[in-house]
């Protein structure tokens, strides 16, 4: 086959160093405009950014000349170092280690996407690590608990 051909979506989340809720909302609407920012250069479009003050979700469509863990790692590096430049008490920030990537189809994609923009809502009710947990779950991902947080 001549042309290579994708369409592949991946919901991303990751969290502040030890799920510190630094991420305060006057910062946090620019941060999820800069990490839509950063994929696009990626040639990775955004389709929904969200989070809270401990943790973001990206949903995207990823580059098929791109890795994800190199995606996630020039996403992650310029996003802390654009947060350090933006507010003074922020210079010490840094995102956790990992991170997890989960594979959308196309006929979630809406309600993928209603799920992130309510995530302020969601998150009074339960943690950034029972949401972590249950995505694990669903997606039958094993894991050990005494990896999955920094």
């Amino acid at each position: 086959m001549p042309q290579s051909l994708a369409q592949v979506y991946v919901h991303l989340i990751f969290s502040t160093k030890h799920r510190e809720p630094l991420l305060a909302q006057a910062i946090r609407r620019r941060m999820h405009g800069y990490l839509a920012t950063v994929l696009s250069n990626d040639e990775c479009p955004a389709l929904r950014v969200g989070g809270t003050a401990d943790h973001v979700h990206l949903l995207f469509r990823p580059s098929k000349n791109r890795a994800l863990a190199e995606v996630v790692e020039n996403v992650k590096t310029s996003s802390s170092r654009w947060v350090k430049t933006q507010v003074p008490s922020l210079r010490s920030f840094h995102w956790q280690n990992g991170y997890g990537g989960f594979s959308v189809s196309p006929a979630e994609l809406d309600s993928v996407a209603a799920y992130i923009e309510g995530q302020e809502e969601h998150h009074r009710v339960v943690s950034f690590q029972e949401e972590y947990r249950k995505l694990l779950a669903a997606y039958g991902v094993e894991y050990d608990e005494r990896y999955v947080w920094d």
